[in-house]
């Protein structure tokens, strides 16, 4: 296929193409921008750049420990949790504005390529983070984690023009085992560098900046292959439309109102994902603080999750074909619940309990993500795909908040990593009752979309 033909919008309704082998073809470019851009998420914010950043504040800090940004007193080790906000308040603002237009215009691709770009040339940009350039890392954080919001709109926005019905639920599920093994391969290459650094003739710090800057191009590099792969879909003339960030977003859950049913799901997503993320971004701190273990068993930890992940995204996706994606979904939160009781009960000082741990979080985490974005797609109207993917990646990325305040708060009453751990139960259990009350085949046929055999 020419390239002027791949980056033509072409007069379809957004609906899956009638030809099989062109849908694959589809389908495996999409594939790739998971495997892409989940380095970032692997290497740069769950293992090296939260650490780094901190310490180059901590060296710019006062002998109080505090960093003042614009005159702002910050202390040195909130840096990167702050930043880290700051990030998902600029994606809330852009997100609904960016969804919209692609909507609008039908034109995903280029939107896609500009956010997938951005983020990755300030990924690579890193390298040049060292010394006292704390506020360079900052915005340098700010750019990227926004820019792979961004993109994640319109990246899942593809996957109900790209597959179909009746295939969703494998198509995600592949979408994520690539990411996870991208993840965990980049992760290797991460930690042999990094933990043989002086063999290398390089310092730590090199070793890190190294480590982030080879996200930034890996992220850029494979983009290459879902760009030249997708196509962009012709809409009807004046559909969508674009505001301000809020405004858009109070848009799109105006509209939902009209579809109620997608509405609930959403908010059954946003209580048990909630908890999700909060399990990730946590397990760490648990780790360390609460059961006493050195930062080579955390990340070998995290390597066991990115691993087993490919095995639990594909082996949900297959129990989705035999049970359908809600029930698949159900389980998997009565499995998180579990992984929640037996974290509370870990030995310290026992690292094989730990990695038994990780890995029952690896088979659970990738699959539930896949089936959760899979059965979202069937609830989305025809021709709003990227608006309502946005408010589903608020929800995901945006939203995440509540989560790590009730850890947080738990910690601060009772003083037990343990008590804080526990209290994370309450989001898997709110939101398994939240997800069994929605009527899924009801609400994808008020959609306005086919019902699959199974869902």
């Amino acid at each position: 296929m020419s390239a002027e033909t791949t980056d033509a919008a072409e007069p379809t309704r957004g609906t899956p193409g009638a030809d099989p082998g062109e849908r694959r073809r589809e389908q495996r470019g999409w594939y790739f921008y998971d495997f892409a851009c989940s380095v970032y998420s692997t290497s740069v914010v769950t293992v090296f750049l939260g650490p780094y950043l901190t310490s180059v504040a901590k060296a710019a800090a006062d002998a109080d420990g505090y960093v003042r940004p614009l005159g702002i007193p910050i202390r040195a080790g909130s840096l990167f949790a702050y930043t880290i906000s700051a990030s998902l308040v600029v994606a809330v603002i852009l997100m609904p504005i960016v969804g919209a237009a692609a909507d609008r215009t039908g034109r995903k691709k280029p939107l896609l390529a500009a956010a997938a770009y951005v983020g990755a040339t300030a990924t690579a940009a890193m390298f040049f983070l060292d010394g006292t350039r704390y506020l360079l890392g900052a915005f340098l954080l700010i750019v990227a984690n926004a820019a792979i919001s961004v993109s994640m709109v319109l990246y899942n926005a593809y996957l109900p023009q790209i597959s179909e019905p009746d295939e969703r639920d494998a198509v995600s599920s592949r979408g994520w085992a690539f990411g996870y093994t991208s993840g965990a391969l980049v992760l290797v290459l991460n930690l042999i560098l990094y933990t043989g650094h002086d063999s290398f003739g390089l310092s730590e710090s090199d070793a890190v900046r190294i480590c982030l800057a080879s996200a930034g191009v890996w992220w850029g590099a494979f983009t290459v292959v879902p760009l030249r792969r997708l196509r962009d879909r012709q809409v009807a003339p004046g559909h969508g439309a674009v505001g301000s960030g809020w405004g858009q977003l109070l848009a799109t859950l105006r509209d939902m109102r009209r579809h109620p049913l997608t509405l609930s799901f959403l908010l059954a997503y946003l209580v048990y994902n909630d908890g999700v993320q909060t399990v990730i971004s946590q397990a760490s701190v648990y780790g360390s603080e609460e059961l006493g273990l050195d930062q080579t068993t955390l990340i070998t930890a995290v390597l066991l999750v990115q691993i087993l992940a490919v095995a639990g995204a594909l082996g949900m996706g297959r129990l989705a074909r035999v049970y359908g994606a809600k029930r698949t979904i159900l389980a998997s939160l009565v499995v998180w619940t579990l992984i929640l009781v037996a974290g509370y009960f870990l030995p310290a000082d026992a690292p094989v309990f730990f990695y038994a741990l990780a890995a029952a979080i690896g088979l659970v985490l990738g699959g539930s993500q896949a089936l959760s974005r899979s059965l979202y797609s069937h609830l989305v109207p025809h021709g709003k795909e990227a608006e309502y993917f946005s408010a589903y990646e608020m929800s995901d990325r945006g939203l995440s908040w509540l989560g790590p305040l009730v850890f947080g708060l738990a910690y601060q009453l009772t003083g037990s990593y343990r008590d804080a751990i526990i209290s994370l139960v309450i989001f898997f259990v709110a939101g398994s009752v939240l997800l069994a009350r929605v009527p899924v085949r009801r609400a994808v046929a008020a959609a306005g979309n086919p019902v699959p055999e199974r869902i």
